[in-house]
């Protein structure tokens, strides 16, 4: 067979981006060192993430790559990066991630930003190891991608194309005329939104109101929530905090999960442009309406009884970290009647905003396929008119409407397949679930939510599962990351051949 895709391009690319993660794992490194742990595990990582990249990279010197070598570069960086990033927790040892399905879970559900844990006995792992679980997630909500653009855009690689095949969005183009720029105009927003939180979770515990918001665990919830990903050093996740601080991380959520083109132009004072975008206007009404009706189901429950403002707070609070897939919990929800649980479980097809960290459907996928829905129901009362799907006064293409229900309808279909799978393994071991709960632990999975409902609750994890479970939600958390398309292609033997 003729192989038509440059594969060494896209090999050598992964390569040069598994050189660079070398440097994010200087901070868990001093960290143990600080703390006096084992610094063993992450001085080996470095070795191998910069011996592979090297060797990757020294594949080919020639960088120009087309849309297919795109398409492979993407999965095979998420795929290594999640390889060697559970290099330490394998070499560290402790608890349950010294099993090596455990630790690939654990770091490929924090390089997809999915959220989900295997963990069980916090307290028998380190501070770094905590650390360099949220530095993986912060990693995968833009930091990959950034990093990506910025080194290829030097190589006269299609940058701009790697992101779009990422992020699924045409608005890159509109930020700077010059890749390098763009690259450092969004990593610049991104770290200091990361920064900014950081000093906001440590000005609660100064002025006395979330004592218990240290500065590591200041650091580590403003790298998983800005990046939408939900990651905890705590068992009780955001439940471990005063009410002050899940106020806080709120509107926190809501910005990662806010397309950065938007989150630039409010940094310029254009300040109306975000209630002039359709899906800007579509997410909120969205978190709007399903918070009112989760507050409403939680006031009508006679065995909560918990106030107004712990109402409030919780639905919000639960609603915004499912919707934006960050994957938080402010409360047991599995606890919650079925009614609320089955609104937050229907958010967690939804996702947030194209072009930013979250994951899911997205909010940019349901607003066409309303329009499209309108649409039709309006041209079925006037078949001779001629009225287009329309986005921000811009015209959709059909082909673009065409590949939304595609897209949608993939998700689905592999979503009731992963459920069939979790059920069945789990007669299998002799640890059945219930259905409800393997649709949420599938929809977590692969829509990259974390938390589901059951023995995957806020509060649990997911070694109830068996390891072949696990190891299917392994490839469906990757899979589901970079949004099933790229993977599917690489599957077609027109795309090696053709």
């Amino acid at each position: 067979m003729l192989i038509r895709v440059d594969w060494r391009s896209s090999c050598s690319l992964t390569g040069l981006v598994l050189k660079w993660l070398a440097v994010p794992l200087g901070a868990p490194l001093a960290l143990a060192f600080v703390d006096g742990t084992d610094p063993l595990p992450f001085l080996v990582t470095i070795a191998v993430t910069v011996v592979l990249g090297v060797g990757l990279e020294a594949l080919t010197d020639h960088h120009e790559i087309g849309q297919r070598e795109a398409f492979l570069m993407v999965a095979l960086t998420w795929l290594g990066v999640a390889l060697v990033g559970a290099i330490p927790f394998l070499l560290a040892g402790n608890g349950v991630l010294a099993r090596p399905v455990n630790a690939v879970f654990e770091s490929t559900s924090g390089v997809t930003t999915t959220g989900a844990t295997v963990i069980a006995d916090f307290d028998a792992h380190p501070r770094s190891i905590m650390l360099w679980r949220a530095i993986l997630q912060w990693l995968g909500g833009l930091g990959i991608l950034i990093v990506a653009i910025g080194l290829f855009s030097h190589l006269l690689v299609g940058g701009a194309q790697l992101m779009e095949t990422e992020s699924q969005t045409q608005n890159v183009r509109k930020l700077r005329p010059h890749l390098d720029e763009t690259a450092r105009l969004i990593w610049g927003l991104y770290v200091g939104l990361t920064v900014v939180t950081t000093l906001l979770l440590l000005a609660l515990s100064w002025i006395g109101i979330a004592p218990e918001m240290d500065p590591f665990n200041a650091v580590a919830h403003a790298l998983t929530s800005v990046s939408t990903a939900g990651f905890s050093p705590q068992p009780d996740s955001i439940g471990a905090f005063s009410p002050a601080v899940q106020w806080t991380l709120i509107p926190v959520m809501i910005l990662g999960a806010t397309n950065f083109v938007l989150l630039y132009a409010i940094s310029r004072g254009e300040f109306r442009r975000p209630l002039e975008s359709d899906e800007f206007r579509f997410y909120l009404g969205l978190l709007a309406s399903v918070t009112a009706i989760v507050v409403v189901t939680l006031a009508l429950d006679p065995d909560l009884a918990m106030g107004l403002e712990p109402t409030v707070r919780h639905g919000l609070f639960n609603v915004v970290s499912m919707v934006t897939t960050t994957g938080y919990a402010s409360a047991n929800f599995d606890l919650w009647s079925p009614g609320a649980k089955h609104m937050l479980f229907l958010c967690m097809f939804t996702g947030g905003m194209a072009g930013s960290t979250t994951c899911s459907i997205k909010s940019l996928r349901w607003l066409v396929i309303g329009k499209t829905f309108r649409r039709n129901l309006f041209t079925a009362v006037h078949p001779d008119a001629v009225r287009p799907v329309r986005l921000d006064d811009a015209v959709i293409d059909e082909e673009t409407v065409g590949d939304v229900f595609t897209y949608v309808m993939l998700v689905v279909v592999i979503f009731f397949l992963l459920t069939v799978v979790i059920v069945v393994d789990s007669a299998r071991v002799g640890n059945p679930v219930d259905e409800f709960d393997a649709l949420g632990a599938a929809a977590s999975i692969f829509l990259n939510i974390g938390p589901a409902f059951g023995v995957a609750g806020p509060f649990d994890n997911y070694l109830a599962f068996s390891p072949f479970t696990r190891t299917v939600m392994i490839v469906m958390m990757w899979v589901g990351r970079i949004e099933i398309i790229p993977v599917l292609v690489l599957l077609t033997p027109t795309f090696w051949k053709s």
